[in-house]
């Protein structure tokens, strides 16, 4: 992965673990959300926008898309946070 890249996705997993008050906001927003699922509901939102930078920022940084080693290093970079991400989101 290009370090480029992956310093936007460490900063993105770092954003998206500062902004759990905005996700839980989403979470509280949304009352047709059950209960026992709001946890996984919140952490899908922080995964998904962490994702999204990193397809993002790929494009911009690289003029293209991931190659699948590319996917391959977000997604172990992911797996790696992804206790902490899911911790904030509680």
């Amino acid at each position: 992965m290009d370090p480029r890249v992956k310093k936007a996705v460490l900063s993105k997993i770092g954003e998206a673990i500062e902004s759990a008050a905005e996700i839980k906001q989403i979470q509280a927003s949304l009352k047709a959300v059950p209960g026992s699922q709001k946890s996984d509901f919140a952490f899908g939102i922080a995964v998904g926008r962490i994702y999204n930078s990193f397809h993002y920022q790929t494009r911009r940084i690289i003029g293209r898309n991931a190659t699948e080693q590319e996917f391959s290093e977000f997604l172990q970079i992911l797996s790696k946070n992804a206790d902490r991400i899911r911790e904030a989101c509680q």
